[in-house]
């Protein structure tokens, strides 16, 4: 059910924010947090209005049917009215849901080779070619931090940033174990193999978002080795932190300097730690609720890929594609099966609405 002094406190609320950005009066750091709230009560309040100019039309032509000359007109009217407004309902409620405050950030993701050997190091350079096609094609940039690749061109590991607006929002339902049922390059008997690929999505966190103690991590430098560039095995100019607090280690040899590798490890801590932050507290805040969507472990089966059939399922809403070519190619077949997760989340969210 909309309340609509909640609607109406909305529409004040950006009318306030409005008259104090023109005011000239902000510094820097208060006009960008009112700017990005603005952008927020901006996408809601076109559908407000829509709402109360629904409801007022609904009055208005209620009124009407008194009129013997106007009642046929205002019927026919009535019955529009009262057609359009459960779904300007759905979407105002869907609207008004409470918003992950990462989801307009940048993202960090993180791709390993599981069970499978070579063919799930190959499988996991299918997914890193998919999600970089997928952000080239939404206008994001990305940028490779670690790999560990494979002689058949495959990665072990591959670790890379997606940085784009509101990249987390689309990304963050990839996190999970994706399985890949196909025969491999290797398989002279054609015989259908299956293997895995763990993927983890973070949000890029702030420097706000995290602080880090000095005296809380270590910081080790060492060769580079492996593929790289010319700067490779030539300066000690990869790093290795280690936060004592949460074990994490993470380590940078991609970069050209010691301290572009110290920057990028720094960064990729402090989403590694901003990540932790909020799981433990979605999983206090939401202890009433498991999303059908799945909490974003890193364990949990979510995605199969099997080439024999050219199908895709999505194992967390039980949806089957069978557009295999355009999903890894990170095509809209990914899209439609991103904006499903998304509309079964806010779903499962009206549902267990208190």
């Amino acid at each position: 059910m909309i309340i609509e002094s909640k609607l109406h406190d909305i529409q004040s609320r950006a009318t306030l924010i409005e008259s104090q950005m023109n005011s000239g009066e902000m510094s820097g750091d208060e006009l960008t947090k009112l700017s990005k709230e603005y952008s927020r009560l901006s996408e809601i309040l076109p559908l407000i209005n829509q709402y109360f100019q629904t409801k007022s039309g609904i009055d208005d032509a209620t009124e009407m049917q008194h009129d013997p000359e106007l009642k046929d007109i205002a019927s026919e009217q009535l019955i529009e009215l009262k057609a359009k407004l459960p779904d300007i309902e759905q979407q105002l409620q869907i609207a008004l849901l409470p918003r992950d405050d990462a989801d307009d950030n940048s993202v960090i993701m993180e791709i390993r080779a599981g069970v499978g050997g070579e063919e799930s190091a190959l499988f996991a350079g299918d997914l890193f070619n998919q999600y970089k096609s997928y952000a080239l094609r939404h206008g994001w940039k990305i940028e490779i931090i670690e790999e560990n690749p494979t002689s058949l061109h495959g990665y072990k590991e591959v670790i890379f940033k997606i940085d784009g607006v509101g990249a987390y929002a689309r990304m963050k339902f990839e996190s999970g174990i994706h399985r890949v049922q196909r025969v491999p390059e290797t398989e002279a008997a054609g015989r259908i193999h299956t293997s895995a690929a763990s993927v983890a999505v973070m949000p890029e966190a702030k420097d706000i978002d995290v602080v880090i103690d000095e005296k809380d991590i270590r910081i080790d430098i060492y060769r580079s080795s492996g593929a790289g560039g010319q700067h490779v095995n030539k300066t000690d100019s990869a790093i290795r932190i280690t936060h004592f607090p949460s074990g994490i280690v993470v380590t940078c040899q991609n970069e050209r300097s010691q301290i572009q590798n110290k920057m990028t490890a720094m960064s990729v801590l402090r989403s590694r730690l901003y990540e932790k932050q909020r799981v433990e507290q979605m999983n206090a805040s939401n202890s009433k609720r498991k999303s059908m969507v799945g909490s974003g472990d890193r364990s949990e089966k979510i995605r199969t890929y099997n080439f024999p059939e050219q199908r895709v399922t999505d194992h967390r809403i039980k949806l089957t594609l069978y557009k295999l070519d355009d999903i890894l190619a990170g095509g809209e077949g990914l899209d439609e099966m991103i904006d499903a997760l998304i509309a079964a989340d806010q779903l499962d969210q009206l549902a267990n609405m208190e």
